[in-house]
């Protein structure tokens, strides 16, 4: 019996093959799918996904997003998921100096609170994949 693991970011679809297990990581720690799991909703936050596949292990960074389990499928909807390969270092510390530079230019205008909000929201996002992507990268 096999599994069919779908990445979906909302660009693109980062990964779609068939694999024999997948472990996720949700709110309440990592979670493994096998073929034949119950079928589950969980959400998943920023974190490696293990994806194994003839015997081979291959580990993606995702974002914070949910996965939808059955039998057969997994539906993975993220944020934002890359692979090992295209982690880019400097992509990264560009993101977050964006990130930072956007929150306070906007605190220095004295903007609205909640657009304030939004943007401390997006930056702790960021730093939550960018820690991961980081991780990842490390343990190569």
């Amino acid at each position: 019996m096999a599994l069919t693991l779908e990445i979906v970011t909302p660009e693109k679809t980062v990964y779609s093959e068939t694999v024999d297990e997948v472990v996720l990581p949700t709110s309440s720690g990592e979670t493994g799918i096998l073929p034949g799991h119950i079928p589950l909703l969980t959400q998943l936050v920023a974190g490696e996904l293990v994806v194994t596949q003839h015997g081979n292990q291959k580990s993606l960074a995702v974002d914070k997003g949910f996965a939808q389990v059955s039998s057969e499928k997994v539906s993975v909807l993220t944020e934002a998921a890359i692979t090992l390969e295209a982690i880019d270092l400097g992509a990264i510390e560009q993101a977050e100096k964006s990130a930072q530079k956007a929150l306070k230019k906007a605190e220095e205008q004295g903007l609205d609170p909640s657009e304030i909000e939004r943007l401390e929201t997006q930056l702790e996002s960021t730093a939550r994949f960018a820690i991961a992507q980081r991780l990842l990268k490390k343990r190569s």
